[in-house]
């Protein structure tokens, strides 16, 4: 199964510059948040294949969720026999409809115990921010979650995708990353992953 993940910025390669048939090689297609509902619904369009998404902490100012996409934020989806366990927004640095405190993020993931129980884990953690310590930044804004940590302990999914942290941020932050079992992405701008 080939995946593309995308974040934060519409990619040019799949946007701006798209040639017909570009995005045919893909079987699904992850969304990590921060953008636009009409970029969104031009690749799930165009893809022909499912696209599931989370919201990101500037998602707050789309006026509308895209259509024809699933959301998982916030839920248990699957998809394409994928389990995806979604949970959007960012560490709460100011007020924000997709801003959330440690404990905040803590109670939605205990909210998806039972979904949890009953599909023994998850294949997939797809977040818009990073876990602490994991690809996050010393700033506020871009701080992780302690409790991404603990569920990646726990469950240890093959994959963590997140976005968040612009890779122009630094020349040090890392596209890809292994934490144990658990292969993690920052998919800013764009990353295409390969599952058998």
């Amino acid at each position: 199964m080939r995946i593309l993940a995308v974040s934060d910025i519409p990619s040019d390669k799949y946007y701006k510059f798209y040639q017909p048939g570009r995005l045919d090689e893909f079987d699904l297609i992850l969304s990590c948040g921060d953008l636009s509902p009409e970029y969104i619904e031009f690749l799930v369009t165009l893809s022909h294949c499912p696209l599931v998404y989370v919201h990101g902490n500037h998602d707050c100012n789309n006026k509308r969720e895209p259509e024809g996409c699933v959301c998982a934020d916030g839920r248990l989806v699957e998809v394409n026999g994928l389990r995806i366990l979604g949970l959007g927004g960012s560490y709460r640095y100011r007020d924000g409809r997709y801003m959330f405190t440690e404990k905040q993020m803590l109670r939605r993931i205990r909210a998806l115990k039972a979904p949890l129980k009953r599909s023994r884990g998850f294949d997939i953690l797809l977040t818009h921010a990073p876990a602490f310590g994991l690809n996050d930044l010393d700033t506020l804004p871009h701080r992780g979650f302690e409790c991404f940590n603990t569920l990646l302990d726990k469950y240890e999914p093959p994959y963590f995708i997140h976005g968040h942290i612009h890779r122009n941020y630094g020349y040090r932050i890392p596209q890809k990353t292994q934490r144990g079992n658990t292969t993690v992405i920052n998919a800013f701008d764009y990353c295409i992953i390969d599952i058998k």
